[in-house]
């Protein structure tokens, strides 16, 4: 069987600790196989899906986790968009499922909220890739 790729940042430690666990919690919970990869950033993420994938064809799915906390410049707008449309592009372009559980927040304290037990955007965003996957049974 083949494995699902994780890759997640690491930029803000509590969240990507809190919504890694809670992906991890629905793949194992569905015996799903995976592997992680960590990077600072969130920017980097779309980059090393893009890398790995291209060198390795063990994966038949990704998720990409982290979170991006807006600030006082259109820095976040950009990086936010540039993230979710790699994403897709690389979902395509390899023909696999890739999840996006990169949280787009307007604090920290939404980001916290939006990484806790009650709503997991890793849960989430591992959830909805398990609903594609059963569709390609």
């Amino acid at each position: 069987m083949k494995k699902c790729l994780i890759v997640y940042s690491d930029y803000y430690k509590e969240i990507s600790k809190n919504i890694l666990n809670g992906a991890l919690s629905v793949l194992k919970k569905n015996k799903v196989q995976f592997e992680t990869y960590c990077v600072d950033g969130s920017f980097e993420i779309p980059q090393l899906i893009n890398i790995i994938l291209k060198k390795n064809k063990k994966y038949s799915s990704a998720i990409a986790l982290g979170c991006i906390i807006k600030g006082q410049t259109p820095h976040f707008n950009i990086i936010s968009k540039t993230i979710s449309d790699s994403i897709m592009s690389l979902s395509l372009k390899y023909n696999i499922p890739i999840s996006n559980g990169v949280l787009n927040c307007l604090s920290l304290s939404q980001a916290k909220i939006r990484s806790s037990k009650n709503k997991n955007k890793g849960i989430e965003a591992a959830k909805a890739l398990i609903s594609v996957l059963k569709n390609l049974k």
